[in-house]
């Protein structure tokens, strides 16, 4: 591990990081003296500390501003103030914080605005102080939520308006300003989700200082004023105390999140209060502790909720979202109007006058809908109203009345128009003047319409009247909308504007006339049949006479239904080729593989030299036109190689060296990752310049094939004059560089090998300056043969061969010398020479009498073993001289491929320019952690499951070549033997494996590159051109020791040194203040929750995370540490701690009280939220703990922050969105599907979402937040109870409605690990779904849909809620089409119709198609195909669409279709949302069935069954059916449902058909159905556990719900209602009786059951036989009663089979209202009966379910085929997934 030595002037600390193992530092920075106080990032109390950051002025201007004025402050009698003080300290004591809060903010304060000092251009012109400017900026955007929430209540500001310039006064006061407001944000704990609470106490706050500081006389006391809080702690006591019981109190109400949400307060409705002045008279300063806002009141005379009210209902789609629905509805009514008429064009209807006037009654229906929103708010709404807010209530009820006025306006006059044209019998003019009356009053009715449609055309003039908080605009708008503090100005400008609505103005046109051709046209001419016949016999009694308007109802359900949702459809297909057409502009895609890398690596250092190097800074930071015109021409040289934009950068121009370092980099931390082996970083790496090379020295991967091009080409112009051979190898740079590369390399060589100063030596030297000449005059090829050079490549490449291999063969090496001088001498000139001439020209030796069979035999000295680095270029020219293959598979690991690949082709994309790292913003990363894996423990990689595989064995199969990597790492780390890897190497082994997982240390060790980036960046950008050459070199002699493997073609070397590699790269050349840069400007803050409880215990986790510290010195965890008091008191703090590496151990930072405990909503964003007080810099980024990051794009992190500055239509963003890399595909098929999902999702849809639509949210992604704009504004996310169980996406929708901007980057990516297992997959798909079904119900989705226009409200709606509502509304088509199918088919009036066009029409095929299409999830699939042909081509991503079908994507889009619909729908009707812990581990051990059956019972198999049933009936008594094309073509794709719903959760299941498996599955399942439900009985173990659990939503939700899931089970009974009149006992007749008496069955049925269960309970175990009797006399019983049935009625012994259709269904339908009902049967004789037969029907849903599994599973070769389908990717790389499966591990 670590080098434990250590130098005495060597300061140790961890090395940056990723597993750079050992780190021993060449120059490290100086050790400082003991100090008592501990600091976080840099000591402020301490400037004699030698700290690199205290080198820069602006640290120390900052901190002595602090200082200075302190003296001139007052202070509070009986406190003597400290000499040492600063104005942090003076607030501390002054208002009551804490210490520990003071320290934590005064850095934080200095390092910000030293760190925007840093940034000014041009510097201030005295360094060290603090620049007025800087705090002038920063105290406007830290305060400025404050003083518009002023301005909105109209109420003074007191935030200090500074005069004039450089007033020390004005100064101190701003200082003042932003320390009150940091010091209140920093100890406000959970009321930090509570912005304007936070506005509230600081404005008093601001007053109070005001006075102090003015030394105004106090009116009560007449002495000078003191603030009415101060002492320790008091700030949070009287202050923060109060109004987090509050809170507490309302959380507590809400019984866990199950009360409905009007029923209490949560931090939303907390934070509106302080919306109205009224927060003013009820609080008060001092607060008023009695006030009824606070919890101090009872419930009843409390302030309830405010601002909005949260119901569970599906009305809320409408409420929300009112326009898309009305318009849609509207154009559904004039389409039916129109087509009615029966012309061919809807244009020739229009013509006439009787639909013109018919089609006036859409503004009826509008007037209708306003009617019905109107009653919507006040039914939801209503307890808004109180006293204090009698306005609402005034408005709730005018609105209705007003729309109920317009109903009846129109209606009347509608009604005159046609009563006087039916008076004059034709269109007269009297007729027309009521027309023009009727159209008048629409132009009244529609000028609201009017003006908005004007704002909307002039957005600025909108946002500039919002933006006014005048009260006569206030008294105007009332009656469209509550006055509120967020949601105003959201307009875009006016290029946006046009881009969003010419998307929506085609794809509104084209669904439009989608809808009206293919939709209702062809639907009318049934629906005239439907209506005009008569006679239709009904098989069943008729209660509605002989109309058959039920069957149009039904025959226009799904039509209705699809055509309010297929407009999600057409947003797909346009979004999708919008978002490619975007892509393929900002250059995406470009670079795809490492062939097309290779053809641009020649450009690829001048392009990162623009983008990731700060250009010189000019005077004038602002980027002018002309500036930004040179930059996109400069842009497109580099990128299609136009003028050579590389000028052919040779090695010794500073630029290559620069980017030789940084690529290096780059490859190192491949190797650090093992994705490379060693082999392949020599392949990769750009060697330094050595051995006199003139030309730079390209990767080896690029050369090869390279020298034997040229040489054949050579041969082919043997007599062709040099300028044209050098033109034809110059036309490929790597060729120029290879030939001229290997000629040096030779001569170095030849030089190196034969001994200075002997005859020989001076023959090989004038041999070379004779060729040197020839080449110089041009006429090497009319000296020389070449031909030749083939035989002289071939002597070359075996005496290079001898060398490497370090055999020292002197006679061998004698032989190739003299056989390459016989070479050279003889043969390749083309003119012969005499010996005498020869040695006339000194090229054989004077001595005639030596032997010339004796030449080089004394000459020859072969190389030092130790010298690595010789024998490291000796490598690379063997392969320049040997490579044949061109290597295009280097490297091999698919994953560094496709990093590789992406990172260069970003490096040509449109981005920011560099800063200096000092210039940059600086910025934290936040990750919230709770107790997940840290790092895999021996135990868990060894442990095997079931099957014999354990995680290691699964690991090494799937990442076969990162292990052999790992090995070779090892090895060459002084590891002897293989099987010494769990002893010498265990926490390398274990650290390996964790990486391939998603744990906690894989995101820190990628959270780290950012430093280590940082780190390089920081010493490039102020290394001299000397620091880089000289560097380069020294990095070469010590890297080569490194480098030198143990193993040369298998032979050991003799003295190998085997020195970690961590001491590579450029951190040999730092300087020492690069590390005290990189602190100041990146932070890392995971947020342990549980740390101090796993330190108290001595977990393993605590332990780990400890390790992680000691090896990151930019890491920082916070916790939450309890101390417990006595008698149950406990005190609850935030701490801070890090490990400091002089004392080798942790040590505390910062230890802030809290004021109770954490959680009082959703976990993750209350943990966050403790934390982000510890978070420094201008930006923070957001990551989970399923996350990574790499070196690669860790470099354009400073690039990134520089968008914070740079307008995106009419604003700077607050959010930049981020692209992701979903590094979990290779796991399994199913891992590729959610891959392949989640990539889309992340790259396309977030491109179109930010551009052109302008909805962009925030979804959990890694982006990247503007801090200081949300640390004000409520935080990073929202954390009340269950409402914001999707808190991250509520932080994106609170930007969106505080005027922020959010922007989406794609040259910048961050890995993302995605779930892997079908049950994994399907918990966060209910996870999602429920979040969504709770963000219906919310106040910001309400807001949103109200406040943004038309076309961004249908953008917003179509990617959040609505995208769920209407896979929703998929399934419930289905549902739709087959019940009406099946009443159609029972009720006989398809018979009826059976002979005209009815069934046959282009609607219902329109229909049926885009259902199937929407199943098989064109959903994901359209936008799949376009974004993979877009960065992947056309021809990979068809193969892999195709690939995806043969492994059955469409069965797994289909099956989580179903679980976003049932757990979407649930959540809206019922509640019941909750966080899901999905795990992340790997998926290899096989599922229970019983498993299976909890997850999927309700969501999709029962449900699948229904569906089955209703396809079977509909089979057995429809006319249709007989037509077996028309039954499949019509029911197929609610088949592929039904099998999809059912199968899906074997066939992705490992080792689903196995049939022994599915043996002691089966058994196992029936043991659960039995198990008794225990006290301690857990649901896994028993079935009436899991029962009751399934039940637990209904026992939370309302009237409504339960009125609404009773309704809906009746659907249950109509199967008896149908069927029994079809039966042969029924005898045709259609009467009531039929029906009535055919409940005597059911009675009849639950009667034997309860007999006999009676007899089992009393007779089964003691009296056995009686209980055999009873059994007995029931059979006989029941036999005889069906042998009279049939002797003496009409029935049929067929019908029996039939009944079970008919009885079944409707014994389902009775439990499942009785579930509803539970509350009052519970207590009664009823209730165990419903218990047990419910038992019975899941024992034969089981059944069903198993049957076809059990089948497949006794077939032979269904195993071998879905392991194959499982694990399909695995096997086309190579992988023997077959033997995981199967547990036979190879005993090689």
């Amino acid at each position: 591990m670590r080098s434990k030595e250590t130098m005495s002037a060597l300061r140790q600390r961890p090395g940056p990081t990723r597993g750079r193992g050992g780190n021993l530092r060449s120059q490290q920075p100086p050790s400082p003296p003991p100090m008592q106080e501990v600091y976080n990032i840099i000591p402020v109390h301490d400037f004699l500390a030698d700290h690199p950051s205290l080198r820069y002025p602006e640290v120390r201007a900052i901190a002595m501003a602090l200082i200075r004025p302190v003296l001139n402050l007052p202070k509070l009698p009986f406190i003597t103030l400290d000499p040492h003080m600063d104005l942090m300290d003076w607030l501390g004591v002054s208002f009551g914080f804490q210490r520990d809060n003071v320290r934590n903010q005064r850095e934080h304060l200095v390092l910000h605005l030293a760190n925007s000092q840093m940034r000014l251009q041009p510097p201030p012109t005295i360094p060290d102080e603090l620049d007025p400017g800087v705090l002038r900026r920063f105290h406007r955007k830290l305060l400025q939520n404050y003083t518009s929430w002023c301005s909105f209540l109209g109420v003074k500001s007191h935030v200090h308006l500074s005069t004039r310039r450089g007033n020390s006064n004005d100064l101190t006061r701003e200082l003042l300003d932003v320390s009150l407001y940091l010091l209140i944000w920093g100890e406000a704990a959970n009321l930090r989700f509570c912005p304007e609470l936070l506005s509230y106490i600081y404005h008093h706050m601001a007053i109070e200082l005001t006075k102090f500081m003015g030394q105004h006389i106090d009116e009560f006391t007449g002495r000078p004023f003191v603030p009415s809080i101060s002492g320790d702690c008091a700030f949070l006591k009287c202050i923060i105390m109060p109004f987090y019981q509050t809170i507490k109190m309302e959380v507590e109400s809400s019984r866990n999140g199950t009360a409905p949400h009007s029923a209490w307060r949560n931090y939303d409705d907390i934070n509106e209060y302080f919306w109205s002045k009224r927060c003013f008279k009820s609080l008060k300063w001092p607060i008023d502790y009695e006030s009824n806002f606070l919890a101090t009141v009872n419930k009843s005379e409390r302030v309830g909720k405010t601002g909005f009210v949260e119901q569970r209902s599906f009305w809320n789609v409408f409420r929300s979202f009112d326009r898309l629905w009305i318009l849609l509805i509207l154009f559904f009514q004039a389409s039916i109007i129109v087509v009615w008429a029966g012309t061919k064009y809807p244009w020739k209807a229009l013509e006439k006058r009787d639909v013109q006037v018919e089609l006036l009654t859409v503004f009826i229906t509008w007037a209708g809908l306003r009617f019905l929103q109107s009653m919507l708010d006040a039914g939801t709404q209503y307890s808004l109203v109180s006293k204090e807010t009698p306005w609402l209530g005034i408005r709730m009820v005018l609105k209705s009345m007003v729309a109920l006025t317009w109903i009846v306006v129109f209606g009347v006059f509608y009604e005159r128009i046609w009563s006087q044209k039916n008076a004059d019998g034709r269109w007269s003019f009297e007729a027309n003047q009521r027309i023009i009356t009727f159209l008048e009053a629409v132009f009244v009715y529609v000028i609201p319409e009017v003006l908005s449609l004007l704002l909307f055309l002039i957005p600025w003039v909108r946002n500039w009247i919002e933006g006014l908080d005048w009260v006569v605009l206030s008294w105007l708008t009332w009656w469209f909308h509550t006055r509120i503090f967020v949601g105003r100005g959201l307009r875009e400008g006016l290029v946006d504007n046009i881009k969003y609505t010419l998307f929506w103005f085609v794809v509104l046109v084209w669904k439009f006339a989608f809808s009206y051709f293919l939709q209702i046209k062809p639907l009318v001419a049934p629906t005239k049949v439907l209506l005009n016949l008569s006679g239709v016999r009904y098989n069943w009694h008729a209660f509605f006479g002989s109309s058959n308007r039920v069957a149009v109802v039904l025959l226009w359900m799904p039509v209705v239904l699809i055509y309010f949702i297929d407009l999600q459809i057409w947003y797909l297909v346009f979004s999708s080729f919008v978002g490619a057409a975007i892509g393929l502009f900002s250059h995406l895609g470009e670079i795809r593989n490492m062939e097309q890398l290779r053809l641009r690596f020649q450009f690829f250092a001048s392009a990162m030299q623009f983008n990731l190097m700060p250009e010189d800074q000019l005077l004038s930071p602002k980027a002018t036109l002309v500036r930004k015109l040179r930059d996109a021409i400069h842009r497109l040289k580099l990128r299609y190689g136009l003028g050579q934009p590389y000028k052919k950068i040779e090695s010794s121009q500073v630029e290559a060296t620069r980017f030789a370092l940084i690529w290096n980099e780059i490859v190192i931390s491949l190797r650090e990752e093992d994705l490379i082996s060693d082999r392949e970083v020599e392949l990769m790496e750009l060697p330094p310049n050595c051995w006199n090379i003139r030309v730079i020295r390209w990767p080896c991967f690029l050369l090869c094939n390279e020298l034997l091009l040229a040489l054949s080409r050579a041969k082919e112009l043997a007599d062709a004059p040099d300028i044209w051979l050098w033109v034809k190898i110059c036309k490929n740079e790597y060729g120029r560089c290879a030939v001229i590369e290997a000629y040096d390399s030779v001569k170095h060589l030849l030089l190196t090998v034969v001994k200075y100063g002997t005859e020989e030596y001076s023959i090989v030297s004038k041999l070379f300056e004779e060729i040197d000449l020839y080449v110089q005059n041009g006429k090497l090829t009319a000296a020389y043969k070449m031909a030749v050079l083939q035989k002289i490549h071939a002597k070359l490449i075996s005496l290079v061969d001898l060398l490497v291999k370090q055999k020292n063969d002197l006679s061998q090496a004698v032989d190739l010398l003299q056989a390459l001088y016989e070479l050279c001498i003889r043969e390749f000139p083309k003119m012969k020479r005499s010996i005498d001439q020869l040695r006339e020209e000194r090229l054989a030796p004077k001595n005639s009498a030596t032997d010339e069979g004796l030449l080089f035999e004394n000459a020859i000295k072969f190389p030092d073993a130790e010298d690595a680095d010789f024998y490291k270029q000796l490598r690379r020219l063997q392969t320049i001289l040997t490579s044949k293959d061109s290597m295009h598979n280097v490297p091999l690991n698919l994953e560094a491929r496709k990093r590789i690949a992406f990172f260069s082709n970003s490096v040509f994309m449109n981005m920011p320019h560099a800063p200096n790292v000092e210039k940059m913003m600086a910025f934290s990363v936040l990750t919230p952690y709770y107790d997940e894996e840290v790092m895999y423990k021996k135990g868990m990689l060894q442990d095997e499951n079931e099957d014999g595989i354990s995680t290691l064995f699964y690991l090494q199969k799937i990442y076969e070549d990162e292990w052999k990597n790992f090995m070779e790492r090892m090895r060459r780390e002084g590891m002897d033997d293989d099987d010494d890897i769990w002893e010498t190497k265990l926490r390398d082994l274990r650290l390996w494996a964790s990486y391939r997982g998603q744990t906690l240390s894989r995101t820190v060790r990628g959270m780290m590159y950012y430093y280590r980036a940082l780190e390089m960046l920081s010493f490039l950008d102020s290394a001299s051109e000397m620091d880089i050459r000289t560097g380069t070199q020294e990095i070469a002699s010590h890297h080569s020791l490194n480098q030198n493997r143990g193993l040369v073609d298998g032979i050991k070397l003799p003295t190998a040194k085997k020195l970690s590699r961590a001491v590579s790269g450029v951190t040999l050349l730092f300087k020492g203040h690069e590390y005290g840069c990189a602190l100041m400007k990146f932070t890392y803050v995971v947020t342990c929750q549980l740390y101090g409880r796993q330190k108290a215990k001595g977990e393993s986790h605590a332990e780990e995370i400890l390790y992680l510290m000691k090896m990151n010195e930019a890491l920082r965890v916070a916790y939450v540490d309890e101390v417990q008091l006595g008698r149950d008191e406990v005190e609850y703090y935030s701490v801070l701690v890090k490990f400091d590496q002089q004392l080798q151990r942790e040590v505390e930072i910062y230890r802030i009280r809290l004021p109770g405990p954490l959680k009082l909503g959703e976990g993750k964003p209350e943990n966050q939220n403790h934390a982000i007080i510890f978070t420094r810099g201008d930006a923070i980024q957001t990551i989970d703990m399923n996350q990574d990051n790499y070196f690669e794009e860790a470099l354009k992190m400073r690039n990134l922050l520089e968008e914070f500055k740079t307008n995106y239509g009419i604003r700077k963003p607050t959010i930049l969105g981020v692209r992701e890399n979903v590094f979990t595909g290779s796991v399994s098929s199913l891992a590729w599907f959610m891959s392949a999902q989640e990539t889309i999702f992340v790259t396309l849809e977030q491109r179109v979402l930010a551009n052109p639509l302008k909805v962009r949210m925030h979804y959990g992604h890694p982006d990247v937040f503007d801090r200081f704009w949300f640390l004000t504004r409520g935080g990073i996310s929202k954390a009340s109870r269950v409402i914001n169980i999707s808190e991250d996406i509520f932080a994106g929708f609170n930007c969106t409605l505080r005027g922020g901007n959010v922007t989406h980057h794609e040259y910048i990516q961050v890995g993302k690990g995605r779930d892997v297992g079908l049950n994994q997959i399907s918990m966060f798909e209910a996870k999602v779904a429920s979040g969504n079904g709770e963000q219906v119900l919310s106040r910001d989705v309400y807001r949103l849909g109200h406040r943004l226009d038309f076309f961004r409200m249908c953008s917003f709606f179509f990617t959040t809620v609505g995208h769920y509502f209407n896979t929703m509304m998929v399934v419930l088509t289905v549902y739709t089409f087959l019940w009406g199918r099946l009443y159609l088919a029972l009720s006989g009036v398809e018979m009826g119709v059976r002979n005209q066009s009815v069934n046959n029409n282009k609607a219902l095929g329109t229909i049926l198609n885009q259902q199937f299409i929407l199943q098989l999830g064109l959903f994901t699939v359209l936008p799949m195909l376009v974004e993979t042909s877009l960065e992947h081509g056309f021809l990979p991503a068809f193969w892999g669409f195709l690939k995806m079908q043969l492994q059955l994507a469409s069965l797994f889009f289909t099956f989580s279709m179903g679980t976003r619909t049932h757990f979407f729908g649930r959540t809206i009707l019922h509640g019941g949302a909750k966080y899901r812990a999905t795990g992340r581990g790997f998926v290899v051990e096989h599922k229970r069935f019983v498993e299976n059956y909890r997850l999927y019972a309700r969501s999709h198999f029962v449900k699948a069954i229904e569906l089955g049933v209703i396809l079977a009936v509909y089979a057995s008594h429809s006319p249709l059916a007989k037509d077996s094309f028309v039954y499949i073509a019509m029911t197929i794709s609610s088949w592929f449902l039904v099998v999809s719903w059912i199968m899906s959760p074997f066939v992705f299941n490992p080792s689903g058909f196995d049939w022994l498996k599915t043996v002691y599955d089966f058994d196992d399942f029936m043991n659960w159905i039995w198990c008794g439900g225990g006290v301690f009985a857990e649901a896994d173990k028993s079935w009436e556990i899991w029962w009751y659990e399934e039940q637990d939503h209904l026992r939370t939700t309302g009237l409504w719900g339960k009125l609404l899931e009773i309704i809906l089970d009746l659907r249950f009974l109509f199967f008896q209602y149908g069927i029994v009149y079809q039966l042969g006992i029924a005898g045709r007749s259609t009467s009531i009786a039929v029906y009535l008496l055919s409940w005597i069955y059911m009675v009849v049925a639950v009667g034997i059951y309860v007999i006999i269960a009676y007899a089992q309970d009393k007779y089964a175990a003691k009296k056995h036989i009686y209980y055999r009797v009873v059994q007995l006399v029931v059979t006989i019983l029941t036999v005889l009663v069906i042998v009279l049935l049939l002797e003496f009625t009409a029935f049929k012994f067929l019908d029996l089979v039939t009944s079970l259709m008919a009885f079944i269904p409707t014994g389902w339908g009775l439990i499942s209202i009785a579930q509803v009902l539970r509350p009052f049967l519970q207590s009664t004789v009823v209730w165990e009966t419903v218990v047990s037969l419910a038992r019975l029907y899941d024992m034969l849903f089981g059944v069903i379910i198993i049957a076809p599994v059990a089948l497949l599973s006794w077939l032979p070769g269904f195993q071998a085929m879905q392991t194959r389908i499982l694990f399909n990717d695995a096997f086309s790389r190579g992988l023997q997934i077959s033997r995981i499966i199967s547990g036979k591990k190879s005993t090689a």
